[in-house]
């Protein structure tokens, strides 16, 4: 009988491809995660893993293997979803994920809905880049989490999740000054190929985002500084320090000398949650009060 727990492991070994980050994301070592798997390869009957170097690659066998674990690991989130229907009110932790735009604009209002509405529920917040989400919700840190990706950022699917639309934002080209209602397309980014930008931290899907919209608009942008946050990104904009794009819950109460001119790029938000678990009390709950959290100029209808 092939033990669900190990299964986990070569999931997780499939995504993040070492030993090493698979032991460091589920707090085990190097040592327990290949001893585990090698139990595994002896309850299979087949080679899982192949040797090169240093590392291991999945065999034919392993990845044919993975694809049972998703549909098991599906099944068991729905037979737990199942169960707690049948107890009388939601108790206990649910853990919520979501980028700091997202925290700020939409998670207040959230707690609140579910502490009206399910006062023994225990809702925990995460602030997470996107890029984590997936591994964290895979990994059972998480058990909802926003994801996003923009026009010329699309992020691919991720196995072992489901997802759906919960809000989509027009973004904005943040400057000094006045804005010019004649740009509202990404000319209004060219006439700004000259001067100073500000950018989300590297490795982000916003810093990739604003590089991409520059070259799209013929130019590659002089990055002066990097900040995640937008309401700092904009008290910069307006201290003259430079340029920036932000989306739309990025600019609640912008400084007066900031000039937002909208532009063709979108942003798009969805909630997402391991695959199986859309039936959860505790999600449903969720997903549930941060659509109502939603402003309505963004919501996406369902």
């Amino acid at each position: 009988m092939l033990d669900v727990r190990r299964l986990r492991l070569l999931r997780e070994l499939s995504y993040r491809g070492t030993i090493a980050a698979v032991a460091q994301a589920l707090s085990f070592t190097p040592s327990a995660v290949s001893q585990q798997l090698n139990i595994l390869e002896r309850e299979a009957g087949v080679p899982l893993l192949e040797r090169t170097g240093r590392g291991v690659t999945l065999t034919p066998a392993g990845h044919r293997l993975v694809a049972h674990a998703e549909a098991v690991l599906e099944r068991l989130e729905q037979a737990a979803a199942e169960l707690v229907d049948l107890r009388i009110g939601l108790t206990g932790p649910v853990r919520i994920g979501a980028f700091p735009t997202a925290v700020r604009a939409l998670l207040p209002p959230v707690l609140t809905a579910l502490a009206d509405r399910h006062p023994d529920l225990e809702p925990l917040i995460s602030e997470i880049d996107p890029a984590g989400v997936a591994h964290a919700l895979r990994a059972g840190e998480l058990d909802v989490a926003l994801l996003h990706e923009y026009d010329f950022v699309p992020t691919p699917t991720e196995p072992g999740l489901s997802s759906e639309p919960l809000l989509t934002e027009p973004m904005y080209l943040a400057s000094p000054g006045i804005r010019d209602e004649a740009l509202s397309d990404l000319s209004a980014i060219t006439r700004w190929r000259d001067a100073s930008w500000i950018t989300a931290t590297s490795e982000t899907l916003c810093h990739a985002m604003t590089i991409r919209a520059c070259q799209a608009a013929g130019f590659t942008p002089r990055i002066r500084h990097q900040v995640d946050e937008f309401a700092t990104v904009l008290l910069l904009v307006a201290v003259g320090q430079g340029v920036a794009i932000v989306p739309h819950l990025g600019i609640a109460d912008p400084p007066p000398n900031v000039a937002l001119t909208r532009l063709p790029i979108e942003r798009r938000t969805v909630v997402a949650y391991r695959r199986g678990a859309a039936g959860h009390p505790a999600v449903e709950a969720a997903v549930s009060a941060l659509r109502t959290a939603v402003p309505p100029e963004v919501a996406n209808e369902r």
